[in-house]
């Protein structure tokens, strides 16, 4: 019979690799079980808004992100329909945690520091988990895609939207939101010529932002309500999905400089993925956790993109499940039994349940705002809607983890 592992996370996105890294700090190892060959870098970067850096301060690894990405001066939303400017919004204020703080950081550098912070071997890569089995004494069976078993103390469910561990917690699949997304980076090794700034084309039924990532690099991403009829085979390649793309935004009042950042960009053999969220409801009534068990991260809580919070909040994830479940295996009277342990996870789960609540039904509100076509909708949202929104998506950064 196979050794039981202490802590097993499946899954080495954000949320894995920072609630392993915030175990290793207090301490305890855990066993990360990859799917993938390698580190999986798809997305390019993501918005890290204030509340990510202070979960990223909490891991001992904020400085050097801070280091190779531009800092946010300010968000400017343009109305895609007459080219101007329908909010600006200050980036350089105070919040409750202390000075705001935005950044667009490229994914594989943020993972790559992340992975390089934790103990050789940590990471188990090609190790699918297909089921899960409960033995006796709590202990679970992890079959894996290969055929061999793993039995795990703990199981912490980072798998993604489609997670394993959130389907055995018993929560529902995550919904269509009907809204897809495309993006990529591009390079400019004698600089772009873009400021400080997250620049928002937003109506005609489309959201694109351009987020500078530093001097030389450029991260672009476009959402839309696809239809077979205004998509055509838009899909069939990378090329394809790009001439869509600028189709949809030449049609609209885009500056140069922002088509010009798709034109030459890298994108993804992906050409575009389904935006999904888990429903507001099943969080409210879900098991985020049960016994030795929990989710974090996608398994948890996908949503569409446009607060910019889905890695944010997985990094959140990360800290406090790892402060949780470092109680429970460190200090007087907690040895890592069954009891400390379904109390930890219970603790996480009533931390982030609200938390994650109020984060998907924010970006899916926002998201459906902002590219409605719905006259009423269009009218209000060029007039004061734009800057509401802008302030909602500072407002929800404005949040502080806590310490491990």
């Amino acid at each position: 019979m196979a050794a039981v592992e202490g802590i097993v996370i499946a899954g080495a996105g954000l949320a894995g690799l920072a609630t392993a890294l915030g175990l290793h700090r207090k301490g305890v190892r855990s066993l990360v079980l990859e799917s993938s060959a390698t580190l999986r870098a798809s997305g390019y970067a993501f918005t890290t808004w204030t509340n990510a850096f202070r979960a990223l301060d909490a891991l001992g690894v904020g400085d050097k992100i801070r280091e190779h990405h531009l800092l946010y001066e300010r968000l400017v939303a343009f109305s895609a329909s007459t080219g101007e400017a329908a909010a600006k919004l200050s980036l350089k204020m105070q919040g409750k945690s202390g000075p705001h703080e935005v950044r667009c950081v490229k994914r594989n550098f943020l993972l790559e520091t992340l992975e390089k912070e934790l103990p050789e071997g940590t990471i188990r890569y090609s190790s699918k988990i297909v089921a899960i089995e409960e033995e006796e004494g709590k202990v679970k069976l992890l079959h894996m895609a290969d055929g061999s078993t793993i039995r795990a103390n703990v199981l912490v469910g980072c798998d993604g939207v489609n997670s394993v561990v959130a389907k055995w917690l018993g929560l529902p699949k995550p919904i269509l939101s009907g809204r897809s997304a495309t993006r990529g980076m591009a390079e400019y090794p004698d600089g772009h010529g873009f400021g400080p700034e997250i620049l928002q084309f937003i109506g005609q039924g489309f959201r694109s932002g351009v987020l500078p990532c530093s001097d030389t690099s450029v991260y672009w991403n476009y959402t839309w309500y696809p239809s077979r009829k205004d998509d055509g085979d838009a899909e069939e390649s990378v090329a394809k999905m790009r001439q869509h793309v600028l189709t949809k935004l030449k049609g609209a009042k885009i500056p140069a400089e922002a088509l010009d950042v798709i034109e030459r960009s890298e994108m993804s053999d992906v050409v575009s993925s389904p935006l999904r969220f888990r429903s507001p409801l099943a969080l409210v009534r879900g098991s985020i956790s049960r016994g030795n068990v929990c989710v974090a991260g996608d398994a948890f809580h996908p949503m569409t993109p446009e607060l910019g919070q889905g890695g944010c909040a997985a990094l959140e994830d990360g800290v406090v499940l790892a402060r949780c479940l470092g109680e429970a295996f460190v200090g007087a009277g907690n040895d890592g039994g069954h009891a400390c342990v379904k109390a930890a996870l219970e603790r996480y789960a009533q931390e982030r349940r609200w938390r994650a609540i109020r984060l998907v039904t924010a970006a899916y509100v926002v998201g459906f705002v902002q590219q409605s076509s719905n006259p009423a909708i269009k009218f209000l949202r060029e007039k004061f809607l734009s800057g509401l929104l802008a302030r909602v998506m500072v407002d929800m950064a404005d949040f502080d983890c806590g310490k491990l």
